[in-house]
């Protein structure tokens, strides 16, 4: 199959940036099954994996128009990371929302969700839980004796829940992110960090705090942290309770409930987080749930409802 693959980024990021990582992850895991990927991306995008890569100015790629005229004459579908009206007549195309989209606004046609709570927020149901490359991250069995926070530092991330529990309890934190607040005691800032110096915290935290004020469609962070067989700690809010079972984590409702999951996080061992993931959240996986959909979207018209694998 050749698909086409759009996104109005460049690839691969310096920083954090969810949505392209897992842009990557899915060419890179489409190539490996043996499927022709032509990208389309943001001038100075290198991704060896990509059978072909098309570069162009974001500015150009807002006209459907000028995406459609970059698709190949024999591509099979398209698909598109942003909000995009552009496709060749008679070419599937379909579009990936990996935020929330505001109450109200219209969504781009076939529409797929990172996750069952995604979609049903939103009124759909086809979902595609996101991937990565196990490769990419380190899975350490012997963990250290403290916790980790990792990524933005805003109100709605519940970091501050992560810093109080640290407080009441006395556990030592570490806390990653793009900006300096001020703690004292056990709690330690390290900053923005790096892919290398992440997978480094991720393999050796006791356990990864998630503890999410918002619906946040998937998360990265959760399977970054099981792949690394580290043990979540989190609130059940967004994609939280399909990613997060018994055996690979804890999830509460409150602060205090959290508090108290977190004596018990290590009973969690990291080889079952490791498992989980491996099951359900590689770019392998992520990539055979798209190619299902484009080859439902190829016959029939339509995407398919719900998860084409079932739910993990």
């Amino acid at each position: 199959m050749h698909v086409v693959v759009a996104t109005n980024h460049r690839l691969p990021v310096r920083g954090y940036g969810g949505p392209q990582r897992v842009v990557v992850a899915l060419v890179r895991g489409l190539a490996a099954m043996g499927h022709r990927v032509t990208l389309i991306a943001q001038p100075g995008s290198r991704v060896p994996e990509a059978h072909r890569m098309i570069e162009v100015p974001p500015r150009a790629l807002k006209d459907g128009n000028g995406l459609a005229r970059l698709v190949p004459d024999n591509a099979d579908v398209l698909h598109a990371h942003y909000p995009s009206a552009g496709a060749p007549r008679g070419l599937p195309l379909l579009h990936t929302l990996h935020t929330n989209a505001k109450p109200g606004s219209a969504l781009p046609i076939h529409t797929v969700f990172l996750s069952r709570d995604h979609a049903r927020r939103h009124g759909g149901e086809c979902f595609v839980y996101n991937g990565l490359d196990p490769a990419d991250l380190f899975f350490r069995p012997r963990k250290e004796r403290w916790d980790l926070f990792l990524g933005q530092l805003h109100s709605n991330r519940g970091y501050q829940w992560a810093i109080e529990a640290a407080k009441r309890s006395g556990r030592r934190l570490l806390v990653a992110g793009g900006w300096r607040p001020s703690f004292t005691g056990t709690i330690k800032f390290v900053g923005e960090v790096d892919n290398h110096r992440k997978q480094a915290l991720l393999a050796r935290a006791r356990c990864v705090w998630n503890p999410a004020l918002w619906d946040d469609p998937f998360g990265l962070v959760n399977i970054e942290a099981l792949l690394s067989g580290t043990p979540l700690l989190g609130t059940r809010r967004g994609a939280l309770p399909e990613i997060v079972t018994p055996e690979v984590g804890q999830l509460g409702d409150t602060l205090e409930e959290l508090i108290e999951l977190a004596e018990t996080i290590d009973r969690c061992a990291p080889d079952a987080c490791r498992a989980r993931a491996e099951r359900y959240f590689t770019h392998l996986g992520m990539a055979g749930e798209y190619v299902r959909v484009y080859e439902h979207l190829i016959t029939a018209g339509t995407l398919p409802a719900g998860r084409v694998a079932g739910v993990a």
